[in-house]
C-alpha cells in the first residue's frame, strides 16, 4: 500500500458534533474502564460521516482525546485503512474494488470512466458532486467488478457487476439528484448465478395438487437378510462371518485365519486368505509366550527398537528364526495385530532377510 497522508490544507475551525460525540461514547461504553481505545474505529468512522466524508486532523485530535489516546496512535489507523479519507471528498466518494477478481473482469475500464468524468484519483470534481479511488478487495468477488459509494448518509450500497455503460448510467443518475437501483447491474438476483433461476422453477412446483407418485415396486416385500437385523444370529471373527446354526467344522483343526487359533464353535462362510501364500506354522509365528533358551537381542534387526521388541516378546516372538520363517500372510496378520502404526515397516526394513542372516551366524 502506498503513503497515505494528512491533507496539506486544512480546515481552521472544526469539530466533532454533539451527535458525533453522543455516538461515540455509546462505542466507549462497550469496553470496561481503560479500554475505551478499542472502540477507534467505530469512532473515526462516526467521525468521518461527521466531518463530511473525511477526517481533518483536528478531527482525528479530538478522537484521540475522546479516547484517552495518544495522537500518533490515531493517525496509525486512519493511515492505514482505505476506509479512512484524510482529504476532502466529493458529495459522492467512489472505491472502486482494483483486485485481482474485479481486475479479471474488467475493472480498468471502469478507472478509464472514472478518470474521465471525476478525474485522478484523491481528486475532487469540479462541481464538487464526485471523488474516486482505487481500493482492495470489498468482498464482493463473486458480483465482480464493483464499487462502494460512500454519501453523508449512513448507508454506503454496493454496486456490482458493472460495465462501462453501466457505471455512466449510475454517474449520470447521481449528477441528476436520483438514487440509482443498488446491487447487481444485470438480471443477477444477490450472489445468484447470472440468467435467473434454473431449478426448482415449474410454475406447480408448490401446488397443493401435486401428489407424491407411487414408487415402482413398492407394493413387493423386499427380501430381508436377516442376520443384517439380528446381530445375535451371527458373530464376526478375523477369519469371517459364522453361523452358530451350521454344524462345526468337521476338522478340529479348521483354521480361521484368526492369528492360529482354532475354529471349533461353527464353520467359516469364506476364507479370507483364499489364493494368498500359505503361512507358517502358527507355532512359529506366535508360541504363547513359551521361550526355548535365552531369547535373540531383536533389536539388532533395523526398524525393531525397544518397544517393537517388547511388543512381539509380549506375542511370543523371542527368535530370529521365528521371524525369519515369517511368510507374506503372517506379515498382514502381525501388521493388523501388533505394528497397526507402521503398515510396510516389515517389508521395507526386510527383517524376514535380516533374521535369516541373523538365525545362521547365531548357530555357528
Amino acid at each position: 500500500m502506498s503513503a497515505r497522508r494528512l491533507a496539506i490544507r486544512q480546515p481552521d475551525d472544526v469539530s466533532l458534533s454533539p451527535e458525533a460525540q453522543a455516538g461515540i461514547l455509546t462505542w466507549t461504553k462497550k469496553y470496561p474502564e481503560g479500554r475505551q481505545r478499542s472502540a477507534l474505529i467505530p469512532a473515526l468512522w462516526i467521525a468521518q460521516k461527521d466531518a463530511g466524508g473525511w477526517l481533518p486532523e483536528m478531527i482525528l485530535r479530538a478522537v484521540g482525546d475522546m479516547l484517552g489516546m495518544a495522537y500518533i496512535r490515531v493517525y496509525e489507523v486512519a493511515t492505514f485503512y482505505t476506509m479512512f479519507n484524510l482529504s476532502p471528498v466529493g458529495d459522492y466518494h467512489i472505491q472502486l474494488c482494483g483486485t485481482t477478481p474485479c481486475w479479471l473482469r474488467g475493472s480498468e475500464a471502469l478507472k478509464e470512466v472514472l478518470e474521465r468524468r471525476v478525474g485522478p484519483q484523491n481528486t475532487v470534481s469540479a462541481d464538487g458532486k464526485f471523488s474516486w479511488l482505487e481500493v482492495e478487495c470489498l468482498g464482493a468477488c463473486a458480483n465482480a467488478p464493483m464499487m462502494q459509494v460512500s454519501t453523508d448518509v449512513d448507508d454506503d450500497p454496493y454496486y456490482e457487476d458493472l460495465t462501462p455503460e453501466a457505471l455512466e448510467a449510475i454517474l449520470d443518475a447521481f449528477a441528476d439528484g436520483r438514487d440509482p437501483a443498488r446491487g447487481p447491474q444485470n438480471d443477477r438476483i444477490n450472489s445468484a448465478p447470472e440468467g435467473g433461476p434454473k431449478t426448482l422453477n415449474s410454475k406447480d412446483l408448490y401446488s397443493a395438487t401435486q401428489t407424491l407418485k407411487t414408487l415402482p415396486k413398492a407394493d413387493k416385500k423386499a427380501k430381508v437378510n436377516h442376520y443384517e437385523w439380528d446381530p445375535k444370529e451371527r458373530r464376526a471373527t478375523r477369519g469371517g462371518w459364522v453361523d452358530p446354526k451350521r454344524k462345526a467344522s468337521p476338522d478340529p483343526k479348521k483354521r480361521s485365519g484368526n492369528l492360529g487359533r482354532d475354529l471349533t464353535k461353527g464353520l467359516v462362510e469364506e476364507d479370507p486368505y483364499k489364493g494368498r501364500p500359505e503361512r507358517s506354522d502358527p507355532q512359529v509365528l506366535y508360541t504363547e509366550g513359551a521361550t526355548d533358551g535365552a531369547p535373540d537381542d531383536l533389536k539388532k534387526i533395523k526398524g525393531i527398537g525397544p518397544v517393537f521388541e517388547r511388543e512381539l516378546n509380549e506375542k511370543g516372538i523371542y527368535y530370529y528364526r521365528q521371524i525369519g520363517a515369517w511368510k507374506v500372510a503372517d506379515i498382514k496378520m502381525l501388521e493388523a495385530d501388533v505394528l497397526t502404526r507402521f503398515p510396510g515397516r516389515i517389508k521395507r526394513d526386510d527383517w524376514v532377510k535380516q533374521a535369516k542372516r541373523l538365525a545362521k551366524e547365531a548357530a555357528k
